[in-house]
Formats: structure tokens, sequence, C-alpha cells
């Protein structure tokens, strides 16, 4: 087996991705998917349920084969060498599967001793006391959020160059949330490249430096974070000393009237280039206007629209 340690220094992504196929029966899950994650970085991956974020990250770790396509980890293939991919990454599955009779402590241990002595349990520990995890609770009689809890900490314990998480804050209230992620930007600094699923937009906000959104198995946006909530759409909110023909405004390329406006008070949202908008609205008489960026959310849900 190759030193997977040596490896890492051969490329600059953790993980490169070209012209992934993946079909389930007639269903095709992944129709030529390209992603590259720059080693260091967090990227978000968004989607809806169904669009093929699962099955990518389950790809990277060989876990499933895909029909077609390549797949580099640091430079190294996953379905010839799983075992070194696997040494350098932590992940948490979207539905992690437990021994339910064991405790937490129990349960954790097992997955250090398959790490082969590459955990760090103090760091486990410390873990644990900042999630608030029982360690001595049989899993069994554990809530979901604590079930979560001990999946993350399995991510985290070997202190991994690559986080693939799926949807990593399921089933935690708002403050372990909050705790989960300071953990993450932590592993970052600490070195860690985090890929991540989430249908939390603020979190992927606040946490990822690029986002890709996949839509029915196909990549339709990768951009920088601050780029898609800055950029791709505005919303324009104008009062005027007049009326105005709002068809003049919906025809324009790229723009919606938001419901709740009138002829001389209005909302557009506007995707792409302003200076249509701006020529228009030129024409009369302004009393106030004012631009706002959407959220990721909004500009993520306006991939989805027919």
């Amino acid at each position: 087996m190759r030193n997977p340690n040596s490896t890492t220094q051969k490329s600059e992504f953790a993980i490169e991705v070209r012209d992934l196929t993946k079909s389930y029966g007639k269903t095709q899950a992944l129709r030529g998917i390209d992603l590259g994650v720059r080693q260091g970085e967090i990227f978000g991956f968004l989607g809806p349920n169904g669009a093929g974020k699962t099955t990518t990250i389950r790809c990277l770790l060989d876990m499933i084969r895909p029909d077609a396509g390549s797949i580099r980890i640091f430079g190294i293939n996953p379905q010839l060498d799983p075992v070194a991919v696997q040494m350098l990454a932590g992940y948490l599955p979207g539905e992690v599967q437990y021994f339910e009779n064991m405790t937490a402590e129990h349960q954790l241990r097992f997955y250090a001793d398959m790490r082969n002595g590459h955990a760090d349990w103090k760091y486990v520990q410390k873990l644990a006391e900042r999630l608030s995890l029982n360690m001595k609770q049989a899993i069994k009689n554990q809530s979901k959020g604590n079930k979560q809890k001990i999946g993350v900490i399995q991510a985290l314990m070997h202190h991994p160059k690559l986080l693939l998480l799926d949807e990593p804050t399921s089933g935690l209230d708002p403050l372990m949330q909050q705790e989960v992620l300071a953990m993450l930007r932590e592993a970052n600094t600490a070195g860690a490249t985090i890929f991540f699923s989430s249908h939390i937009m603020s979190e992927v906000e606040s946490l990822a430096e690029r986002v890709a959104i996949i839509r029915v198995g196909e990549i339709v946006e990768t951009a920088e974070t601050s780029i898609l909530t800055g950029c791709s759409i505005r919303r324009v909110t104008v009062r005027l000393k007049c009326s105005v023909n709002i068809q003049r405004l919906e025809n324009l390329p790229g723009v919606v009237v938001l419901p709740g406006s009138d002829e001389t008070s209005f909302t557009l949202q506007v995707t792409g280039d302003m200076e249509q908008v701006v020529k228009v609205l030129g024409d009369y008489p302004i009393l106030d206007l004012e631009t706002e960026h959407p959220s990721l959310e909004e500009t993520f849900l306006s991939y989805y629209q027919k």
C-alpha cells in the first residue's frame, strides 16, 4: 500500500471528480458531474433529497462504484486504494448505524479500534464534553440528537485530512448546531478539508467558502458563497411619486414583480444585470429605492423554479 501522507502533496485538490455518472436501474442519480475541492477549503454541497448528494459522497469513499467518470482524493484513486482514502477521511453518513446495546463510550472505542490506534481518545473525551454527550448511557436510550453527536465525534476522532459530512447538524438543537460548526472551523484551521451537504442554508452561508448546487444529478452552479449571495439575485424595493406601468418592468429579462406591489410602490426580484431596470426607473421620479441581496436559501431556490 502506498503511503497516503506522501500522496497528499502531489495534488492541489483534496477532491477531483470528472464526468461522474451513476444509475440505479432506470434512475440516473448522477449525470456527469464535475467537482474540484481544493485542499484546506470548506465546501458546501446543496440540493434537495434525491438530487445526488449522498450518492456522490459514497462514490468518493468507494462505498459504491460509479458507472463512469474519475475520482481522485488527494491524488488517490479510491477504487484502486480505498484503504488509503479511508485513512485520510472522516465520514459522517446521513443515517449512522450503531450497536444499540452499547454505550456511547463503547461504540466510540469500537470505532477507535477500527482506526488501528490513529484515534485520539483524549480528543474524543473533549468533544463529548463540549457536546454534553453522556458516554455511559446505552445508545438505544439516547435521543436522535445524541446519536448524531456520536457520529460527529467518530468522524473527527482521528484528526482526518478530509471530512465528508452528510447533513452534520441533523437532529441537533440550535446550541449544539453552533458547537458542531465551531468544531468544524477548528478542524479546518488545523488543516482539514471539509466537504459537507446540508439543508440548512444559514449554516452553509456561514461556514462554506464555496458551494456547488446539484439538481437532478447535475451540477447547476459552483461558486464562492459570497458571489452567489451577492451578485446573482437582487431584491429592489421602489417608491415613486407617480404611478408606473408595472408590465413594462415585468417584461424585462430576469425581472419578477413580487406580490404586494402596486403602481407606485413595488418590489422586484432581479436576476443578473441591473442595467435595464435602472434605465426604465430613470424615466420616473423616485422617492426611495432600496437594493437587498437575498440569502443563500433564496439563491438556491431560484435554481429549482420551473
